[in-house]
């Protein structure tokens, strides 16, 4: 792969596109074929994790390491369990006991494919598979690996990650909106899987936690995951079902505490626009290396879908 062009060539276009191809060979390599018994699990699996995704996570990966010099392959199975784990939250999401959902990147949701009983088990195994893939990633030490473990432990479980920031988002339908409780909702349930994203970029490159750049790729990923769902709860009241490619409005009926509706929707756009400049403030050392992640973040805040 060659390296990332400077800021004045960059082509966003045509390294998304490349890096999700990458990304999608890797996924059909990882995910038993449809026709592995038990063939409807994989079946199942298999729909919702090619329905056509941006792979905002696995390339945040693929970035973060490029920035720091990582440019092999290391990095690309650990970015692919990204992928299963938020697939597997999707899945689950839509299931009618959560958000009650019937679309899903434009398409009906696993469970009104394939039933609850087997959406439930295609999130179950997405996300036991995603830790198997990343136990088994070739090309990092013991030391990497168990860090990447813990990294995706902890941002898809209770305390301050994505399973705890729903589990707030849920209890959070029969109370009064507050910034506080909103805040606490959105860093976990999305902040922290993408936050995990270019942290699992600067372990593949091998810089640990204790690291300056660790530390700096940390604060871009906390900056670009409240952006996200910031500009995720605007297009919920402000887009159509085709650009969002699913039901917009459900925040609103469900009784979401959301950025517009703490904040109101200018005040939002704003916050929207603070978060992009720390994310670009805090890779700014990184130089033309991180065009990537610079470029990203500005799709991340200025996307209508």
């Amino acid at each position: 792969m060659s390296a990332t062009p400077t800021p004045t060539q960059f082509d966003l276009s045509g390294y998304l596109a490349l890096q999700g191809e990458r990304v999608q060979a890797a996924l059909e390599r990882l995910i038993p074929a449809e026709t592995v018994e038990p063939a409807v699990i994989h079946r199942a699996m298999r729909y919702s994790l090619f329905a056509g995704g941006k792979r905002v996570r696995p390339i945040l990966a693929i970035a973060a390491a490029e920035a720091l010099g990582e440019t092999s392959d290391v990095v690309l199975a650990p970015a692919c369990a990204l992928e299963m784990v938020h697939t597997y939250s999707l899945i689950h999401d839509d299931l009618p006991a959560l958000d009650n959902d019937d679309l899903r990147r434009g398409r009906p949701t696993n469970h009104k494919v394939f039933g609850d009983a087997m959406a439930i088990l295609a999130g179950d195994a997405l996300s036991t598979i995603a830790f198997q893939v990343v136990a088994q990633a070739e090309g990092l030490s013991v030391e990497q690996r168990l860090a990447l473990v813990e990294e995706l432990s902890v941002a898809s479980g209770t305390v301050g990650g994505m399973i705890g920031g729903q589990v707030h988002d849920l209890e959070g339908e029969k109370q009064a909106p507050t910034a506080e409780l909103l805040h606490r909702i959105h860093r976990a349930k999305t902040g922290a899987l993408l936050r995990a994203s270019v942290r699992f970029g600067a372990i593949a490159a091998g810089k640990l936690a204790a690291s300056e750049e660790h530390a700096a790729l940390s604060r871009y990923g906390e900056a670009v995951g409240l952006a996200f769902q910031i500009v995720d709860d605007l297009l919920d009241i402000e887009s159509t079902p085709e650009q969002l490619g699913k039901t917009p409005g459900k925040d609103a009926a469900q009784h979401k505490i959301t950025f517009p509706a703490v904040y109101g929707v200018e005040a939002s756009r704003r916050m929207a626009g603070e978060q992009l400049q720390a994310a670009h403030a805090a890779v700014a050392p990184f130089g033309e290396r991180a065009a990537a992640l610079r470029a990203i973040a500005d799709l991340i805040v200025h996307r209508n879908s």
